[in-house]
């Protein structure tokens, strides 16, 4: 029995420190430092959420080449579950990030190869049986949905971490027990401004609990008919590139804790603070205690 398990995007990054995000008009910039790192949104979710004491497992994909295998050791050495992983015959997934030095903010390149999807009509439910939540991106949609129907149909909950918006989009929520959106995701589907306003709208299509990350300015949700919004933990920021993904790490361990919404989002934006203070995607994510001694 897993806690949770994930399904989405690994990836190896190489990462630039540089010292202004690039802008129009600048075509150079120096590099202050560089290193790699093993992220991706849904196994850095993956990771954190096995650093914060759950039983989680990766279904992958990855492809067979070196930056494969060091995702796998990366998520074998933090104790997650591989048993389930997918291996396709396919170069993995990797990113260019560059991270402003004095905000942490980041720019984002990346590449993923075709061949790394998974068919819907691969998906079987001993994929995801026996897990309790089961989380996934919408970077493969057909897969994702599939999976989804699935993990609903064995009793999971399923958690997303959506990002983009396509025209499948309203599909892949559809069949989400829990969507967790970045922030420029509700105004992207309803047209609507304001946060509340636009989980309102969403309401419409979508009956239970729907959150937003804020960056800055914190997270939100929905829930019932009751809008809830919870400050950011306030910290000097190194590197932000993981905070949504461990964000989601930690609104996984609240929803499996039965805690209150409040609770879940305070606990949440505490993680994601705490993988702004450090630099890399996994190597970011705190563990319990780290989390716990931050919402006090």
């Amino acid at each position: 029995m897993l806690d949770v398990l994930g399904f989405g995007e690994s990836s190896v990054d190489d990462v630039y420190i540089v010292p202004a995000l690039p802008r129009a008009g600048a075509s150079k910039l120096p590099i202050a430092s560089h290193y790699w790192s093993c992220g991706g949104q849904v196994a850095t979710t993956i990771a954190a959420c096995a650093a914060l004491g759950l039983k989680a497992g990766y279904l992958g994909p990855v492809g067979d080449d070196e930056n494969a295998r060091r995702v796998q050791e990366e998520l074998n050495a933090r104790g997650v579950d591989l048993s389930r992983l997918m291996v396709r015959r396919a170069a993995s997934r990797y990113a260019i990030i560059m991270v402003e030095e004095s905000t942490g903010e980041r720019l984002v390149l990346w590449e993923r190869d075709k061949r790394l999807d998974l068919a819907p009509a691969e998906a079987i439910p001993e994929m995801v049986a026996g897990a309790k939540v089961v989380h996934l991106d919408a970077t493969d949609e057909g897969a994702s949905i599939a999976l989804a129907r699935l993990a609903r149909a064995a009793g999971a909950i399923v958690t997303c971490d959506v990002d983009t918006v396509t025209e499948r989009t309203p599909e892949v929520l559809s069949h989400v027990s829990i969507p967790v959106l970045a922030a420029s995701v509700p105004r992207q589907i309803t047209g609507i401004d304001d946060v509340e306003g636009a989980l309102r709208e969403m309401r419409r299509t979508h009956p239970g609990l729907i959150c937003v990350t804020r960056g800055e300015e914190g997270s939100a949700a929905l829930d019932g008919d009751r809008f809830v919004h919870v400050p950011a933990v306030s910290v000097r920021a190194v590197d932000t590139t993981a905070a949504g993904d461990v964000f989601r790490a930690g609104l996984i361990h609240g929803i499996l804790q039965g805690w209150p919404v409040e609770r879940m989002l305070r606990f949440g934006n505490a993680a994601a603070a705490l993988a702004c203070t450090r630099r890399g995607a996994m190597s970011s994510v705190p563990d319990l205690g780290a989390v716990e001694a931050l919402v006090g």
